[in-house]
């Protein structure tokens, strides 16, 4: 009785299986005999995926710390057209305007809970007395910041005073910088500020000093401010608040919520750190290919005696393709792994600064080397393997098996 064209058709894909598994077999036994070609394609991706990994462990962290800053009660206060704080200037007598409209939340003693801030940057000294690097120092109203940002908690030492020359330190900036230790004098224009304490649970503002506003406009010689930052009674209340800001012909400022203004800085820093790793990635991706390439064109000429005998004897060219392509895709995804597990061992909980720039100032990041960057890391190894496998897999599976096996 004649075998149906449906069964026909799935004993033959049966049959090219398991050739492709059986031939598979032989060339990753065969792989000792070909340590230093096949290192080749374990290195150069373990590379690329290295760097493909950390930076996209440093776009997660990043976009993670700044859009974690934000709340959905709170409202940030910017001089119409500014979209940054560094940008923006209000005068003071914007100020009352803020803080008579509807929404704005007060402390039991009637007093509201809006802190006015001023921004600028320090170079801090290292221990050759060399610039370090620098940080974000921050001016804040000193009697309702403790309302406004409770996530902020101090773990040593005490708060600033105000009118004082007094500081506190995000843990992010005392862990990079040394000199930012509790009692240790920081230099602010041509006077000396102390460090009296250190705080964590801020977000960005981790990676920043806090001071008293009023304070700091007196050393810089300001009368305005950067920014409010407004509390609310309910994240319901911020349309009202807008309203009521955004329509009066006297002041002339942009409101919005300080979890999108975050969010929406996050995503910036966000993107631009994934264009890079993809740019990265790409030019380390046509190198990898290559290299794959040429070492599985090494490959199939060190065997084509042992490929040019199985197709003799019967194992199809679909058999031959398929084991050129899962030796490299291995290689590819032992390269990746490695890559991704040097990472893991050298980079995950490290500390890392950025720059200031894109509305956002100066952010030390705690690298998490996860699962995701991981995963994106293999894929682009797997991707990268089957093309560099491809054309050698085509060139062995077109042998001329009598050429391949004429004695020489």
């Amino acid at each position: 009785m004649p075998m149906s064209p449906r069964l026909y058709r799935v004993d033959t894909a049966m049959n090219t299986i398991l050739q492709t598994i059986a031939v598979s077999m032989m060339s990753v036994r065969s792989l000792p005999q070909r340590l230093i070609p096949s290192l080749v394609i374990v290195i150069g991706m373990g590379g690329a995926a290295a760097v493909l990994v950390a930076m996209l462990s440093l776009s997660r962290g990043l976009s993670h710390t700044i859009s974690s800053t934000g709340s959905a009660d709170r409202a940030i206060v910017l001089r119409a057209g500014a979209d940054a704080e560094e940008a923006s200037i209000l005068p003071r007598d914007a100020l009352a305007k803020i803080v008579g409209a509807p929404g704005v939340a007060r402390m039991p003693s009637g007093q509201p809970i809006v802190s006015t801030e001023i921004l600028t940057t320090l170079n801090i000294p290292g221990a050759d007395g060399r610039v370090a690097g620098s940080v974000t120092l921050r001016g804040v109203s000193a009697d309702t910041s403790t309302s406004l940002r409770p996530e902020i908690h101090l773990v040593e030492g005490r708060t600033f005073r105000p009118g004082f020359h007094e500081l506190v330190v995000g843990g992010a900036a005392q862990g990079r910088f040394g000199s930012l230790g509790i009692g240790h004098p920081v230099k602010v224009l041509n006077a000396q500020w102390t460090v009296v304490g250190t705080f964590e649970g801020g977000g960005t503002h981790d990676a920043e000093l806090l001071g008293d506003a009023e304070t700091l406009m007196g050393a810089y010689r300001r009368t305005s401010f950067s920014a409010v930052t407004v509390k609310l009674t309910s994240p319901i209340a911020f349309r009202d608040f807008r309203r009521a800001l955004m329509s009066d012909p006297a002041i002339s400022v942009a409101v919005g919520p300080e979890w999108y203004y975050y969010e929406a800085h996050s995503q910036i820093f966000a993107k631009l750190l994934t264009l890079v790793a993809t740019v990265i990635g790409g030019i380390m991706a046509v190198g990898a290919v290559f290299a794959a390439m040429n070492t599985m064109y090494s490959a199939v000429v060190a065997r084509t005696i042992e490929i040019a005998t199985l197709r003799a004897i019967g194992f199809g060219a679909s058999a031959v393709i398929g084991s050129v392509l899962i030796e490299a895709l291995l290689l590819a995804l032992l390269g990746s792994f490695v890559g991704g597990a040097v990472v893991w061992l050298l980079l995950n909980g490290s500390v890392m600064s950025t720059v200031s720039g894109a509305g956002i100032n100066n952010v030390i990041v705690r690298l998490h080397v996860g699962g995701g960057p991981v995963m994106a890391g293999m894929a682009w190894a797997c991707v990268v393997g089957l093309l560099g496998g491809l054309l050698p897999g085509l060139r062995a599976a077109r042998l001329p098996v009598e050429t391949a096996l004429r004695p020489a």
